[in-house]
């Protein structure tokens, strides 16, 4: 497997993301980034992006969380950000990434974790609870889901599939603003494509959308079963922080609340004015309601 690693030099100066990076090694060597802020000996709070963003898209949120006294935790998935970048769609695939955050969760080793997921952040985060348990608190989830291929993707989905496989150029600081409701700065849309210095660089961000559970018969189908089926017994704190703008996930939070015995009497919100990337558009609420969820069930 060949991989790209973007220089430095491109990640300097941006726009409210001034955090030491680290790294780590997972799989056959691939050299993964995070996010390690906050003391060390409060609760650890596990931020996961999705597609195409990457850990500057939780940049106020890890900032509010670390203030609180919380230790944050925010990886850069293979592909994506400061992490590397294997050159062919061909390299990804959805248990490769789970198996991957796997790596990098083992050597965290942390425990009493709490979890917050969107878009992909959730495909595989989710995942990673369902086969570590005992290493989550709880979790709160927004714009996401855990598909296991039934039911008819919406619209606004299968026209992004189609244009992430079509598009000639790849537009990831546009396609992020594109799915945000405020009006981003020159220098956030910027900061969105410093991890592509050019195309070579996108065969992740490309590929996630295909790799998507839309049918029964696809990798990854039966392994968001089974973890379906941890969370049908999970009886920790599991929230919902989903908005009313965001097209692809709309109304996905109600299987979280109805399945989930954990997410019972946790006060769910519909988040007014937040896109699909809610990161950018409420973070101050989000930040309000993950550190309510912390404290809910024990001192930080």
């Amino acid at each position: 497997m060949q991989a790209l690693r973007t220089p430095d030099d491109r990640f300097d100066n941006l726009p409210d993301y001034d955090f030491e990076p680290h790294y780590c090694e997972v799989g056959e060597g691939l050299r993964l980034h995070y996010v390690d802020t906050g003391p060390k000996a409060g609760r650890t709070v596990i931020m996961m992006h999705g597609e195409p963003s990457w850990s500057f898209l939780y940049r106020f949120m890890i900032r509010n969380l670390a203030e609180a006294g919380y230790r944050v935790l925010a990886p850069d998935l293979i592909g994506f950000g400061r992490s590397d970048k294997p050159t062919e769609m061909s390299d990804y695939s959805y248990n490769g990434h789970v198996a991957w955050m796997q790596d990098w969760l083992d050597q965290m080793d942390v425990s009493d974790v709490v979890l917050f997921c969107q878009d992909w952040g959730g495909l595989i985060g989710l995942r990673l609870v369902a086969e570590n348990p005992d290493r989550f608190a709880a979790v709160m989830a927004g714009n996401t889901g855990l598909p296991v291929g039934k039911g008819t993707p919406s619209d606004a989905f299968l026209k992004w599939q189609k244009f992430s496989q079509s598009v000639p150029e790849f537009p990831t600081g546009m396609i992020l603003q594109g799915a945000t409701s405020r009006d981003l700065t020159t220098e956030e849309v910027a900061a969105y494509d410093a991890p592509y210095p050019d195309e070579s660089y996108k065969a992740g961000a490309r590929i996630f959308p295909a790799l998507v559970p839309t049918h029964p018969d696809m990798a990854g189908v039966a392994d968001n079963i089974a973890a379906w089926e941890v969370f049908k017994q999970w009886n920790k704190p599991f929230l919902t922080a989903f908005s009313d703008e965001d097209p692809v996930t709309k109304g996905g939070e109600a299987v979280f609340q109805k399945l989930i015995p954990g997410a019972t009497g946790q006060p769910h919100k519909i988040l007014k004015g937040g896109g699909h990337f809610l990161q950018e558009d409420v973070h101050a609420e989000l930040s309000d309601m993950l550190i309510g969820l912390c404290t809910r069930f024990g001192e930080n």
